[in-house]
């Protein structure tokens, strides 16, 4: 990529880090003071949890490989730019498979279904969440590293040094890649589609029954639970998204032999932002909250008061408990 280029993500993926960090950075707050009134920690926040720790961790890795990348022209820390990279291919697996437990969460628990050939699986995996997403973290980790063995971390692209380049020399290199591309995109997006299509089939089911009245069904018992399905339906869509633009450019590393490093963490970046936003009105009481603090904000300076939010009133039934 052009120096001009690599500038413009650089400072791009910059504002998104903020944002990024931002918005986990407020879940992860809120969750702890939560915790401090329960004492306890329900698997849905436990998950969130996770997701924002991988997510800040994945931004500060990111910008630090680009700031490296970016003062050190001659390539004089090859070495730890390539570690960096595995690094970040590591924690945005962990950040994918994260995101696709907990809509797998969802899905289990907005959909009920007492005859199913695989319940009891369900179950235990919802029993044993920690060990789940301890498992989700340490398999980033060990799927990753052997990239620094398996294949090359030298500029192989073109005149312009592009530092840390991770690129496949060898059958094996290919053959890693590839497996690459299949537990981290692929899989993760088969079990997001199959989760979303049992919720959108759930609530298809459930306004009919509502609108026949045959389930004693009423609005508030959907209200709550719309947000939610609202949440795990864009997650879903952004992933979806995300993975084609993923692939593509992770085929351009491949086939045209072309570094498109910058391009994939852009991408990432983008989506770390838009799923935290997206988990943060996922919960009324988290949106609301935090949009009354921005209103309060915005308070201190009246010329900006065009750029409030309308607040939402909390009624009885919209206190969540995930």
């Amino acid at each position: 990529m052009m120096l001009t280029d690599k500038l413009v993500i650089w400072l791009a993926t910059g504002l998104l880090a903020i944002c990024t960090i931002f918005f986990n950075m407020y879940l992860l707050l809120v969750i702890q003071r939560s915790y401090r009134k329960t004492h306890k920690l329900n698997p849905c926040d436990f998950i969130i949890s996770a997701i924002a720790v991988a997510s800040i961790t994945l931004q500060i890795l990111t910008y630090l490989w680009q700031t490296i990348d970016e003062i050190d022209i001659l390539c004089l820390t090859n070495y730890v730019d390539a570690i960096l990279v595995v690094l970040i291919f590591s924690v945005k697996l962990i950040v994918f498979w994260s995101t696709a437990f907990l809509i797998f969460y969802y899905g289990i628990k907005l959909v009920v279904e007492p005859v199913h050939c695989y319940t009891r699986i369900q179950e235990a995996i919802l029993k044993h969440v920690h060990i789940v997403v301890a498992l989700i973290y340490i398999c980033g980790f060990a799927n990753c590293v052997p990239l620094l063995i398996i294949l090359g971390h030298k500029n192989f692209t073109s005149d312009i040094a592009d530092c840390g380049t991770i690129m496949p020399t060898t059958t094996i290199g290919y053959t890693y890649i590839f497996y690459y591309i299949l537990i981290s995109d692929i899989m993760p997006c088969i079990m997001m589609v199959k989760s979303s299509i049992s919720i959108m089939y759930h609530l298809a089911k459930h306004l009919q029954n509502m609108k026949a009245s045959t389930n004693g069904a009423h609005g508030p018992k959907l209200g709550t639970q719309m947000r939610v399905i609202k949440m795990t339906l864009s997650l879903v869509v952004m992933f979806v998204i995300f993975v084609v633009g993923d692939m593509l450019t992770q085929a351009t590393v491949v086939l045209l032999r072309l570094n498109t490093l910058y391009l994939i963490v852009l991408i990432a970046s983008i989506y770390t932002t838009v799923s935290a936003a997206a988990m943060v009105y996922g919960k009324k009481s988290h949106w609301k909250e935090l949009v009354a603090s921005y209103n309060l904000f915005l308070d201190e300076y009246p010329c900006l008061s065009s750029l409030k939010v309308a607040e939402v009133k909390t009624e009885p039934h919209d206190n969540e408990n995930d």
